[in-house]
């Protein structure tokens, strides 16, 4: 920071809400402060040419998402915040326990209601969440799914509350994505801010492509001696190529589409130039509709036929596996903490955010009643859409909104609007206090591990709480501090 300078943190402030880097007692050790010192020695000006460098890069490098309108399909960088999320070792310790906790629960329902179904028939959760969901999968009935993981893959978006409670706000076990930003986001750190990371013990990312590829191993046929591993994308014109691209190259697999497969004899076999060689373990992206055109959606060009027979045969296993978006459906979100406490026989380390299911009359009844004061969410979509937040939408919205619930309860639930917790973050008006969520990503084969941190989304826009990646956000670094003394000296080099 030159002498005719400022601190750029001068004009922050958090508005009330519990902040990710100034609120006190959060035990990181002075490394909050050591942060903010040296942001404020580069200095405004500094931080915003290295952070228009560092988009630079991620557009030199490919580094985007498809973002489609009925007009056009428009390839867009994830907005990098250079201004990274800290996360301490304490609060790490709980966020990782509780999603192994939560993965655990959801492998257990799952295998269930596809197998005995106890927790449907002695009405712990409505036989119509789950038998009527569209999720459900009635080929998965009994089938035999090694290690009993379903949900090899976890996406767990968590929120914090004005009190700096860590809150779950979505399950996602289908095909989660954002895990590559992850990564590329510490690399772009390390080369484009050294001088912030100096010093700094910070739990590692790098080596999440090693641990996909040894669940994937794992989780390959019981005979198979050196199992061969591929990712299975619907293409390049999906939303997430990037990542399906990065992830093959993190582990070192092929990256194959649909064409590139074929079934022969129950076995699944990848086409090369040096001829056919078979396949054990599929990390698919494509979603259950189009795998299988024998099985599923007869018109899909995406998938392989015979495919899902090659599984249920134990020639070939699928990640994550079919029928696991009931899981993830926001009205069974609703029974988690009964779940957990139903397999595990724990109270849940996580919580949810108060839910209303709209399919109950009273929940309905209550959801119109304070419509203008909560926020109402179809139990399907994803992305932030179909989101109506009562407290800043229009009388027409909330109208709308009205006559959707009231046309099809069962597709609506509604919750309290969560003060999420806030983050310094680089705007074109100075550092500036933006809300944020976490999404940590957890990779099952026998166990579970938790990749430390994760993906931190962050509302561009001032006062939004969407953070979704299609509505304009974008995203930080999340640095988890090790147990150990967080920073070395000020001064200190890596």
């Amino acid at each position: 920071m030159t002498l005719n300078e400022t601190d750029p943190f001068d004009a922050y402030d958090a508005g009330g809400f519990f902040c990710e880097l100034t609120s006190p007692g959060r035990g990181d050790d002075g490394t909050a402060a050591t942060l903010r010192s040296r942001i404020a020695t580069i200095g405004l000006d500094a931080l915003r040419a290295r952070a228009a460098a560092a988009e630079t890069e991620l557009i030199d490098l490919g580094i985007t998402f498809t973002v489609y309108s009925e007009a056009t399909a428009i390839d867009r960088i994830l907005p990098f915040d250079c201004i990274p999320r800290l996360v301490t070792a304490t609060e790490w310790r709980k966020l990782e326990a509780g999603v192994r906790q939560r993965v655990s629960a959801l492998n257990a329902f799952l295998h269930d209601i596809y197998h005995a179904a106890h927790i449907v028939n002695d009405g712990t959760v409505p036989a119509e969440l789950v038998f009527g969901n569209a999720n459900f999968r009635p080929e998965m009935r009994d089938f035999p799914v090694r290690f009993g993981t379903y949900v090899h893959i976890c996406g767990i978006d968590i929120v914090r509350d004005s009190t700096g409670a860590f809150l779950v706000l979505e399950d996602n076990a289908r095909t989660p994505s954002g895990v590559s930003y992850v990564v590329e986001n510490r690399h772009l750190m390390s080369r484009t801010f050294p001088d912030l990371m100096a010093g700094m013990r910070l739990r590692p990312v790098d080596d999440y492509g090693r641990r996909l590829l040894g669940a994937m191993v794992e989780i390959a046929p019981d005979a198979v001696a050196d199992p061969q591993v591929v990712l299975l994308s619907p293409g390049i014109y999906n939303s997430a190529y990037f990542e399906h691209v990065f992830l093959a190259r993190e582990m070192g697999v092929p990256l194959v589409e649909g064409a590139d497969l074929e079934v022969d004899d129950d076995h699944v076999w990848m086409r090369t130039t040096a001829g056919r060689r078979p396949v054990h373990t599929i990390y698919r992206r494509i979603s259950d509709d189009f795998l299988d055109p024998k099985v599923f959606r007869a018109d899909s060009l995406l998938g392989v036929p015979g495919l899902i027979g090659a599984w249920r045969r134990g020639n070939v296993t699928l990640a994550n596996a079919v029928g696991t978006g009931v899981a993830d459906d926001k009205a069974v979100y609703a029974y988690m903490p009964r779940i957990i406490r139903y397999y595990l026989g724990e109270d849940p380390i996580l919580a949810n955010v108060e839910t209303h299911m709209c399919r109950e009359s009273e929940a309905l009844a209550y959801t119109l009643s304070r419509l203008e004061h909560l926020v109402v969410k179809p139990v399907g979509e994803s992305g932030g859409y179909g989101i109506t937040i009562g407290p800043r939408a229009t009388r027409a919205q909330l109208e709308m909104a009205r006559a959707a619930l009231q046309a099809d309860p069962s597709n609506w639930i509604s919750q309290p609007v969560v003060s999420l917790s806030v983050a310094p973050t680089l705007t074109e008006q100075g550092i500036r206090a933006r809300h944020l969520d976490l999404r940590p990503f957890a990779v099952t084969g026998r166990d579970t591990w938790v990749l430390p941190g994760g993906l931190s989304r962050v509302a561009l826009k001032e006062g939004s709480l969407v953070v979704n990646s299609s509505q304009g956000g974008g995203s930080k670094d999340t640095w988890v501090l090790d147990e150990v003394q967080s920073v070395v000296g000020t001064d200190a080099t890596p």
